[in-house]
């Protein structure tokens, strides 16, 4: 047996497309249209037994929580943390930047806190995988597609103790707002988006008041 067989599967690189673009790389496990293809029938198979919007994006959220739990471990695996986060926001930066790259290749292109609410924060991502080729039908307009992606932000949060409840939303993208980097980590040949993917982090009680103990 080679070596690199032998090698430990937490070790091994995440598999992902070379340039999102659909084709693979040398070392990727899984191009982008074949993750898409996948996600599309999962989106199809809960939706064949959902009764309204609101339950599919419950059951696509519940589809992408074990896999936040799971993500949480092998991402603090392979960076060998020894200690386990306690501050609010640390763990909102370790989700936005160390998961993201993990799941997605780069970081969240912004990481948000509620004017009006202290207990809610967004993590905005203007080119969400997710929802890439999704085309929702009129009679589903106000659905999520990126819900399993909020399922996978809770898995990680709730698997690190902090329980909160995270919704994914379609937001339209003003004129001037984002500009789609060229090269890198991007899909090639689409247009423009013009809604950005909002995840909505609402945190319970709970750990409100143990945030604000620590800073005392």
């Amino acid at each position: 047996m080679s070596r690199a067989a032998a090698s430990n599967i937490l070790d091994r690189p995440l598999g992902r497309s070379g340039g999102r673009g659909g084709s693979s790389s040398e070392g990727s496990a899984v191009s982008l249209s074949a993750f898409a293809y996948v996600y599309s029938e999962l989106v199809q198979y809960h939706q064949g037994r959902a009764a309204s919007i609101s339950e599919l994006e419950r059951r696509l959220e519940s589809a992408g929580y074990g896999v936040g739990l799971k993500v949480l471990e092998l991402v603090a695996y392979r960076t060998k943390e020894t200690k386990r986060e306690t501050r609010l926001m640390s763990i909102l930066h370790f989700v936005s930047s160390s998961v993201w790259k993990a799941l997605f290749g780069k970081s969240a292109d912004s990481l948000e806190r509620s004017i009006d609410h202290a207990d809610e924060f967004m993590i905005v991502d203007y080119e969400p995988i997710t929802s890439t080729f999704v085309s929702v039908p009129p009679d589903l307009g106000q659905l999520s597609a990126d819900a399993y992606v909020s399922g996978i932000i809770a898995g990680v949060l709730d698997g690190a103790g902090f329980s909160a409840r995270v919704t994914a939303h379609s937001v339209n993208v003003e004129e001037g707002e984002y500009a789609k980097p060229q090269g890198g980590n991007v899909v090639t040949g689409l247009p423009a988006r013009k809604d950005k993917a909002v995840f909505l982090v609402k945190f319970s009680q709970e750990v409100l008041a143990r945030d604000a103990a620590l800073e005392r």
